[in-house]
């Protein structure tokens, strides 16, 4: 078995991350619509430095395959990063690898079924990510899910040809699950 369902939600369920996938993974993080809301665009990703990064994370352990339930298809990639225990706090970042997938929820589901495993299982009080402010999809995503704008980085990044703003957004476990 390639996957494994350790946290599963109605559509889709995060495994495990496995090191076999580094190709997939690879191909995504050299897409450019993939990585220039992760703040990768210069980067050029190789197969084994992919290989070396996917080792680590498991190492880690707070990072996820995001995987379909239905057909056990990997579509993107979610985690749990920086975790301090002390401070019961951390960031998340998420990806979903392919366009087609992209759009349907898939992320918004990925997002809550961590927010629920980071507030519940891991005790966490807040979680934050950053985003460019030129992923809207990406900011209305995190709005729907309950994260709040908490900060502007202003023209912090250079991106094609322009800077562009990096928004910080938050969640407390307080505010979680009031909406949801």
């Amino acid at each position: 078995m390639k996957y494994f369902k350790k946290i599963v939600g109605e559509r889709i369920y995060l495994s495990p991350i496995n090191i076999d996938d580094a190709e997939i993974y690879t191909k995504w993080l050299n897409d450019y619509e993939v990585c220039a809301n992760l703040g990768m665009y210069r980067q050029m990703i190789s197969l084994e430095a992919e290989k070396k990064i996917l080792e680590r994370l498991n190492s880690d352990g707070q990072v996820y395959a995001i995987v379909l339930l239905e057909s056990d298809v990997l579509i993107g990639n979610i985690g749990l990063h920086e975790i301090d225990h002390m401070s019961r706090r951390a960031d998340v970042g998420l990806f979903i690898g392919e366009a087609e997938n992209r759009g349907k929820g898939y992320g918004a589901e990925a997002l809550r079924l961590m927010l629920e495993y980071g507030f519940n299982t891991l005790n966490l009080h807040n979680i934050m990510l950053y985003v460019h402010a030129d992923n809207e999809a990406g900011i209305a995503c995190y709005k729907k899910v309950g994260f709040r704008e908490i900060g502007r980085r202003r023209e912090s990044k250079f991106k094609d040809g322009r800077y562009i703003d990096v928004i910080s957004m938050d969640i407390l476990s307080t505010e979680w699950g009031k909406d949801q």
